[in-house]
């Protein structure tokens, strides 16, 4: 029998934020585990690639563990892949920065394993051409892609083996193709189905090699996998049945395979992903009929015939499906602006790329920043994880922290940046002094976008808007799926962590962000209010606002006024109203003070329901260390998880007492205050699940106003520490 190259690739990650547990218990049951199964069977050769955010936990933790994979180099059973140190998607990044994290992480493992990788992992295997000229300016010569990037080429099933070459502006890389049905059936299926398979690829297609590359937490972090993969021995199974066929199966590394055979061809890969992927960054009902699509298709028997023309969107849709992905992403790229402004970056003319050791901090804190988990979500929880979120916006904070205290020397200072921060061609109003950054967006509502308490490297408004996942229809008419035996792929499960997920559905017509403008209508209470169900009677939640002024006085101190003429339609009739809205900023305080006025620009009297809508968060939702406060009331239940109407209250905040700080809403006039959580239903690889992602407070204010009249609402945003 002919022989067949079976190239063996493994990808372990987790994210920057992921709490410590996650790392120990994925230590002990997946990391730890298949190296220990490795070493008893020396003729299985691996690639393995570590993220340079596991990387450094193990270092920290378990330090020991990189003697055995140093080992296992000096005995030539694995090879090591380079790729973003902090497991970015590169093709998102500035260039310099994405190469960068590339040689820091080849600079990492030449220093703890004395080993000089050819190749690189990709995050999430997103490809787009321009990588070719990234990668090999990083100085790697390989990388390893989904075969539904062939596809998408118009290649083939004979042609997703061996591997091909592509090239860019001169540049040029080598690509391997991962299989489909080996991604799917490693650790699923018996050794001997996949072997099956191997002798059916080399029958039809006289093939030299053939390419698994998967993530390692398939092996025992996945739901069922540490009891089938472990206990019941399939890795041991598997590498031992790979011995015992060594006569027909060999396992060289991806540099030994390029070094032996020439490429199959040339290829030129379309912008892609892995198919699952490009399914969900398509927006949720495009994605319900492109599931239709597919499964039509395949009823039909005709889905492998035309997969090359069957693709779902780019990754990049991610950034206009959320929009709190793309202000995190605008947010990086600013960040990385600012460091490059300043003359900051890594030098060119260095002699030697800069360990992690020496990376200048600011650096650091924006690679880290850089991590991808956070910016998208599909099958894991990703962007809906507000841990995960908070973390990236914590790393951007502070490499901003870091820079800034190198341009103003400690003193006090403040600035006001007008500029197209999110890149929809529409300003936007930045403010910042030692202790705040306030973003306005005048043409969303004059709303706040983001407010971090830079101290503590908190962005209080890191919040999620309630929205269409076309996964929801699944969770209305779910069915757990409590089959026994082996376990199933993770694409393959349906899991809920609670009962009655599909009535917590809930989706917002507006962003939640903050200094949201509403006139309520008659028949609102705070349950339809809270299900984004009740009358809206004016038109300023999430329109345009004009800047009327922005001024800075002799004191250093900025004023934003913005101004939008809109409508209150009451009595069967739209009414002329303005509402002005100032905001005032000082070098010292960590506050925001306004002043609302509201105008009755009609010829009739008009009784308004005014409020002012705030969304933040402490992250924790059922947690006693972070609760809300009003000094005028006692609050029974205080949780942020929890609901409540309070009349007449001059302040009303929540309190971190983990982190020694506390966002306060003080009123001139008094307030009558609603409160209650913002909570996703969104998926995981544990199942569909409930996520505490904020608390909403609603500032009203009931109001007459005569043709002509005003009324002054003042108010202060601030934040203290205790």
């Amino acid at each position: 029998m002919k022989k067949i190259n079976f190239l063996f690739g493994i990808h372990n990650h987790q994210p920057i934020g992921n709490f410590n547990s996650v790392f120990e218990d994925s230590f002990k049951k997946c990391y730890l585990p298949f190296i220990k199964i490795l070493e008893r069977h020396p003729k299985v050769r691996v690639s393995l690639h570590y993220s340079g955010c596991l990387l450094e936990w193990i270092e920290n933790n378990n330090p020991e563990y990189f003697d055995r994979i140093k080992e296992l180099v000096e005995r030539n059973q694995i090879e090591i892949l380079s790729g973003g140190f902090y497991e970015p998607i590169l093709s998102i990044l500035p260039e310099d920065d994405a190469v960068n994290q590339i040689q820091l992480m080849t600079e990492y493992i030449k220093e703890n394993f004395d080993y000089y990788p050819k190749g690189i992992w990709l995050a999430e295997r997103i490809w787009e051409p321009s990588l070719t000229k990234i990668i090999s300016k990083a100085d790697m010569k390989y990388t390893i892609l989904d075969d539904t990037h062939f596809f998408y080429t118009g290649l083939e099933q004979k042609d997703m083996f061996d591997y091909y070459i592509t090239e860019k502006h001169g540049h040029t890389l080598s690509i391997f193709p991962i299989d489909k049905f080996l991604r799917y059936s490693i650790p699923f299926k018996l050794p001997h189905e996949i072997f099956d398979y191997f002798k059916k690829i080399i029958e039809l297609y006289g093939i030299n090699g053939v390419t698994y590359a998967d993530d390692g937490e398939k092996f025992g972090i996945w739901p069922g996998t540490h009891k089938w993969v472990y206990e019941e021995n399939w890795l041991e199974n598997f590498f031992s049945a790979i011995e015992e066929n060594m006569d027909w199966i060999e396992m060289p590394t991806f540099s030994e395979y390029i070094e032996k055979f020439p490429p199959h061809g040339r290829v030129y890969l379309p912008m892609a992903s892995y198919e699952e992927m490009m399914e969900w960054s398509l927006p949720a009902k495009a994605g319900i009929r492109f599931e239709e699509i597919l499964k039509d298709m395949e009823n039909r028997g005709l889905r492998d015939k035309y997969k090359s023309f069957l693709r779902g969107g780019l990754w990049d849709n991610f950034l206009v499906k959320y929009d709190e992905g793309n202000l995190m992403h605008k947010k990086m790229l600013y960040v990385s602006e600012k460091i490059r402004e300043q003359g900051l970056r890594l030098k060119k003319n260095r002699t030697k790329v800069p360990s992690i050791v020496s990376l200048l901090p600011e650096l650091r804190e924006l690679y880290r920043g850089q991590c991808n988990c956070a910016y998208w979500h599909g099958l894991f929880g990703g962007l809906y994880l507000n841990y995960l979120r908070h973390a990236v916006y914590e790393h951007l904070i502070e490499a901003e922290n870091i820079v800034d205290k190198r341009i103003h020397r400690n003193k006090n200072w403040l600035e006001c940046k007008v500029k197209d921060y999110d890149k929809d061609n529409l300003n936007e109003v930045l403010i910042s002094n030692s202790r705040i950054n306030a973003y306005f967006d005048p043409d969303y509502g004059g709303s706040l976008f983001e407010f971090d308490y830079r101290p503590k490297r908190f962005n209080i408004l890191n919040t999620m808007t309630r929205r269409e996942e076309a996964y929801h229809y699944k969770v209305k008419n779910i069915k757990e799926d409590c089959d026994g035996g082996q376990p199933k792929s993770i694409h393959d499960v349906v899991k809920v962590k609670e009962g009655g997920l599909g009535e917590m559905i809930i989706y917002d017509w507006y962003r939640r962000r903050s200094f949201l403008d509403h006139f309520l209508g008659e028949g609102t209470d705070i349950q339809n209010f809270m299900r984004s169900s009740y009358p809206e009677v004016g038109d300023f939640v999430d329109k345009p606002y004009n800047i009327e002024n922005i001024s800075k006085n002799r004191k250093g101190a900025v004023n934003l006024e913005m101004k939008r003429n809109g409508h209150l339609y009451q009595g069967g009739i739209y009414i002329p109203l303005s509402v002005s809205k100032i905001f005032n900023f000082s070098m010292e305080k960590a506050a925001i003070t306004s002043s609302f006025a509201i105008t009755n620009m009609g010829e009739r009297e008009i009784d308004a329901w005014f409020g002012i809508e705030f969304n933040m968060t402490l992250l924790a939702g059922d947690s006693d260390l972070r609760h809300y406060i009003c000094k005028e009331t006692e609050i029974s239940e205080r949780i942020l998880k929890s609901v409540g109407d309070i009349s007449h209250a001059k302040s009303f905040g929540m309190r971190d007492t983990w982190n020694c700080f506390q966002i306060i809403l003080s009123f001139e006039e008094p307030a009558s205050i609603w409160y209650f959580p913002i909570e996703t239903v969104s998926q995981s690889e544990d199942g569909f699940e409930r996520i505490y992602q904020g608390s909403t407070i609603l500032a009203h204010w009931k109001i007459k106003l005569k043709e002509g009249e005003s009324r002054m609402i003042k108010l202060e945003l601030g934040v203290e520490e205790f």
